[in-house]
């Protein structure tokens, strides 16, 4: 019988990331330890749990059911004790050391968390946003508790955690100031004769690439970017079209010279989210950082 008197907590950790890594290497370097040190808290894990977790088959590291099953309590767990240690504690901003971890793409980034962070410099000195964009991993890190915040639009939000709105973004038509097509109201017939830049993330639609992919099928796209602020620079020059959030394309509009126009379709604005994991509702620190966004998301 387990005499958790005599557990190591910090063994969860380990368990959490050999899971997911399924290697004793990578799981080592994701921890910054040793490979050895690694290898002994896999023992110590098979010793606590009276079963082997993960069988080498191969090159690879295969988990047991019973790993498969204690897997996700584990994530809860940890998610559990990291709340309990955050809300345990006082917050004070100005002096505070904590990094959060900010899931939201480069738009985001571009028209709402620039100016935050260039805030908080004063208020908030020490405290560090890591950013990371979408992808298709994004729910399970939220769930897992590897990310404190998501952003996104509502359509590509979790079912079981706390949302809340940070503003209604509009798309608009946009390409270089002398693009013919541009000196004008677009039509729906020139929105698809011209030769389009999309953003597709991690190869997955944007929340206004799966609505233009029905509405217009037939678009001619001639770029597939990676990210939102790519595009500006695959229209200097061209007379190629793209649709961006209308935030986004007015901040870009003086540096390239672009011309903005309505989109030639009748369509209801995004509604752009922020998402916490439940268990962090009470986390003092996330409650003043989710405010803080709100504040700017509010005057963007």
């Amino acid at each position: 019988m387990m005499r958790l008197d005599n557990f190591d907590l910090n063994l969860l950790v380990a368990f959490e990331v050999l899971l997911e890594e399924r290697s004793v290497t990578r799981a080592a370097k994701r921890l910054n330890v040793t490979q050895s040190a690694m290898s002994a808290a896999l023992k110590r894990l098979r010793e606590s749990f009276q079963d082997e977790l993960l069988i080498l088959h191969g090159k690879k590291m295969i988990p047991t059911q019973h790993a498969l099953t204690l897997a996700p309590e584990v994530s809860t767990t940890l998610m559990r004790l990291k709340t309990l240690i955050a809300t345990g504690t006082g917050f004070d901003p100005a002096t505070s050391k904590r990094r959060f971890q900010i899931n939201a793409s480069d738009y985001i980034t571009t028209v709402l968390l620039v100016p935050l962070i260039e805030h908080l410099q004063i208020e908030a000195p020490e405290i560090r946003l890591n950013l990371s964009l979408p992808s298709a991993q994004s729910a399970r890190r939220l769930e897992a508790g590897e990310i404190d915040l998501l952003m996104t639009p509502n359509e590509f939000l979790e079912t079981d955690h706390p949302r809340e709105l940070l503003f209604e973004e509009r798309h608009v038509v946009v390409g270089a100031r002398d693009n013919p097509f541009l000196q004008g109201p677009l039509s729906i017939e020139q929105f698809n004769e011209c030769g389009h830049v999309v953003v597709r993330i991690s190869n997955q639609d944007t929340y206004i690439e799966a609505i233009l992919r029905k509405l217009a099928p037939d678009r001619r796209i001639d770029v597939a970017a990676q990210s939102f602020i790519q595009v500006p620079w695959l229209l200097r020059g061209t007379n190629r079209l793209a649709v961006m959030h209308e935030r986004l394309a007015r901040v870009t509009q003086p540096v390239f010279d672009l011309a903005i126009v309505d989109l030639p379709y009748d369509l209801s604005p995004m509604r752009e989210m922020m998402q916490h994991h439940v268990s962090r509702t009470r986390d003092a620190g996330l409650t003043w950082l989710r405010q803080k966004i709100l504040q700017f998301a509010k005057d963007s």
